[in-house]
């Protein structure tokens, strides 16, 4: 017959319960001693009896052991805790930037004419005052823009663009040059005759 399962609960019988704490604590020494043997692992073993009494095993010095032990726990705690803190603060950080976030686009909509159901009459009126002072902002740049345009056209060269204006009206046309070529160059009617002989005469133009 193989081995009966035994349901793991206290053992009510105090001699089959004092019984069965030898048995299972030199088997768990043994296990322990096997584990640091062939694992090559740092092993302590305490066991306090129902009785108080303590049975320990370690392959090192035990002090030395429980040492280590609280050093690795505590460590591994301060390193919990500070990426608990982090993680809190990057949390929060992104609850602000979606709130501010979603600020900045109920405002773009409402400065686009869009959900105002949900303003009130002074938001309204602030809403509106904020909108006139932008208008006034933007024209008042394009008009120094357009007057530093024209400062800059005067400045380029004014004669040029006058010259420009007039040509391409056809300023100079063909009967102003002949005009002012004839005034140049006056043409005389008087002639003057010099008789050679023989009855051959010349005439020049002084």
């Amino acid at each position: 017959m193989g081995r009966g399962k035994i349901e793991i609960k206290r053992i009510e019988n105090t001699t089959n319960r004092q019984v069965t704490f030898c048995k299972r604590r030199n088997g768990l020494l043994k296990k322990a001693y096997e584990l640091s043997v062939l694992c090559d692992a740092e092993v302590a073993l305490i066991v306090f009896s129902s009785r108080g009494r303590l049975y320990e095993y370690s392959n090192n010095n035990i002090r030395s052991t429980i040492e280590r032990y609280k050093k690795a726990c505590s460590d591994h705690s301060c390193t919990s805790t500070a990426t608990e803190i982090n993680a809190q603060y990057y949390q929060q950080e992104s609850a602000k930037l979606r709130q501010q976030i979603q600020m900045l686009q109920n405002s773009n909509r409402h400065l686009m004419g869009d959900a105002l159901s949900t303003l009130t009459v002074k938001e309204l009126k602030q809403l509106e005052n904020r909108l006139e002072r932008g208008i006034t902002r933007i024209r008042s740049k394009k008009i120094t823009d357009v007057e530093r345009i024209q400062q800059a056209n005067m400045v380029s060269g004014p004669e040029l663009n006058a010259i420009q204006a007039l040509a391409s009206r056809n300023f100079f046309n063909q009967s102003m040059i002949d005009q002012t070529a004839g005034t140049a160059y006056p043409q005389s009617s008087d002639k003057k005759i010099l008789h050679l002989g023989a009855g051959e005469s010349c005439s020049f133009e002084e």
